[in-house]
């Protein structure tokens, strides 16, 4: 009876040590091999190299990096050099169509807005990058300080709130540049700071990582209020993140999902929560033991309509879902 109770002990110990570990090097495998496809996909394909996007391109970028650290890698990625290329290509561009073929108003002046907020962020001291920026910074208006940005009706990156989004990232352009027109800064902490109140918390969990150079445009008590809306289990649901539209061909939903942990955790590490907080170790240790265990991914469904199964925007979210885990993980164990 006491050796089954050991061996009994021994397996809980066991499963509790594999819970807590994740495989750094098969979420990189993950992510580079769907950096392959996203560049191969004909719709991605723009002058230069294929568009940045925020559920692809965007997470692998912040991520990419980290895990090379993590991983003891010399030298990024050709797939993090394809996409930085791809964006050096079209840096000296304002013309929408030029760029990303006939697209018509008013997708054609979102999507170099897009464009011009991704290249001043991951294009570090470009002047290029930067005079494009603030060229296209709106000027007047209830954007004023903002940029165009997609209004697709798509959660959690493309919807009516979504501009916000754009600005709070283009905030991680600003700090640091040499390239910072004062004046330019000020309207985006301008817009920052009033359009705040009415975002979805996603957004205002954005401006924490990304606004810490723009001073009172973020508030320390996001930081409670996304701890208030965390799961027993250590994890958020995307509904924690919004308020978003109801999607009536959405993929059913329920519980802790990998998207919204793995942003809610990257963005708490971003903002200074130490990572022994207790609220933030739960959050880890839900994505240590969330991690598919063959291939690498944290798993995560389209928030608007169901795509065919294997497509590639069926597997948008979780490339979301895998970059920004990966990220947190990486940034938290360094």
């Amino acid at each position: 009876m006491l050796r089954v109770w050991l061996c009994l002990v021994a397996f809980g110990a066991a499963s509790q040590a594999a819970a807590a570990n994740w495989n750094p090097k098969l979420a990189a495998a993950y992510l580079d091999e769907r950096q392959g496809k996203w560049f191969d996909w004909p719709v991605a394909r723009k002058t230069g190299g294929p568009c940045l996007s925020c559920h692809t391109g965007v997470p692998y970028l912040v991520a990419r990096p980290l895990l090379r650290r993590a991983l003891g890698e010399n030298a990024p990625t050709k797939w993090e050099t394809g996409l930085l290329d791809a964006l050096r290509a079209r840096v000296d561009s304002r013309d929408a169509k030029a760029l990303f073929g006939q697209t018509r108003e008013p997708h054609a002046s979102e999507s170099i807005g897009v464009e011009s907020i991704f290249a001043a962020v991951f294009l570090r001291g470009s002047a290029a990058a930067m005079q494009r920026l603030w060229d296209l910074q709106l000027r007047d208006g209830q954007a004023r300080g903002a940029w165009n940005w997609f209004e697709l009706e798509l959660d959690p990156w493309e919807n009516t709130d979504a501009p916000f989004f754009g600005a709070a990232l283009a905030a991680l352009a600003v700090k640091d540049s040499p390239y910072a027109a004062p004046d330019r800064v000020a309207a985006l902490a301008a817009y920052l700071k009033s359009a705040a109140p009415q975002q979805p918390l996603q957004n205002r969990l954005a401006l924490l990582w990304t606004a810490k150079s723009l001073s009172g445009v973020a508030k320390r008590e996001w930081i409670e209020e996304a701890f208030a809306s965390q799961e027993k289990d250590g994890g958020w649901t995307n509904a924690s993140l919004g308020p978003w539209k109801t999607r009536e061909n959405a993929p059913p939903s329920s519980g802790s999902s990998a998207y919204a942990t793995a942003f809610a955790a990257f963005t708490l590490i971003q903002a200074g929560v130490p990572v022994k907080d207790a609220g933030l170790a739960r959050a880890l240790d839900w994505l240590r033991s969330h991690q598919n265990p063959a291939q690498g991914y944290w798993d995560a469904v389209s928030m608007n309509k169901t795509y065919p199964e294997g497509s590639m925007q069926s597997q948008f979210m979780r490339e979301a879902a895998t970059g920004y885990a990966a990220a947190a993980l990486a940034l938290a164990e360094r």
